[in-house]
């Protein structure tokens, strides 16, 4: 029951918020009672905590899935997009934003979390993409994977972003490209020019 609860409750919270939805929503949802749920979280703000690491984890188990393939370095970057921006419902009610607004210890602890997996993740790219002559050797890795998590936090910023004028997929899109533009070798750039012109 606890499994269901959370499954339900991540499918909710990331389609309308996690402000919008209540105890009873869930409940509702579920065909159960309020206290059923209270049985295995004591609050809300539980709950939501439990969720947010329930969805962290799948996404992280799915990104090392993407990465141990060794794919190409740029495609491997739109993949590990994609699988994310599918999880996350396209973040159409702008999750981390909220998280981040109305729970902020929750979205502090995700963020430490997210820049662990990310920072290791891009770092082997950026490692793999110079050996495969696709990117410059002259990179500072660890200043471009910082900036680079940096950059994809802000990207969710409903004040800087809102949805209603950008959507998550095309600013994401964009940000990739402006990124590998900027990190690519004369052969990166044939293959991401080849790679965007196939996606199109």
């Amino acid at each position: 029951m606890k499994n269901k609860i959370l499954t339900n409750a991540a499918e909710l919270f990331l389609n309308y918020g996690f402000k919008s939805i209540t105890m009873d929503d869930i409940s509702n949802h579920l065909g159960i009672s309020k206290k059923t749920i209270y049985q295995h979280f004591e609050n809300k703000t539980k709950l939501v905590e439990a969720v947010t690491m329930h969805v962290f984890e799948n996404i992280s188990c799915g990104i090392s899935d993407i990465c141990s393939s060794k794919k190409n370095p740029i495609e491997e970057i739109f993949d590990i997009k994609q699988f994310v921006m599918e999880h996350l419902k396209d973040e159409k009610s702008s999750p981390q934003y909220q998280l981040q607004k109305y729970y902020p210890k929750i979205f502090s602890t995700l963020k430490k979390k997210q820049f662990e997996i990310m920072q290791k993740c891009v770092v082997e790219n950026l490692n793999r993409g110079i050996e495969l002559g696709l990117y410059r050797k002259t990179l500072d890795i660890n200043f471009i994977s910082r900036i680079y998590f940096h950059c994809m936090t802000i990207l969710k910023d409903n004040e800087l972003f809102p949805l209603n004028h950008f959507s998550m997929n095309t600013l994401m899109n964009n940000y990739l490209e402006y990124h590998l533009r900027g990190i690519c070798t004369e052969k990166g750039l044939l293959t991401l020019n080849k790679f965007i012109n196939n996606q199109s």
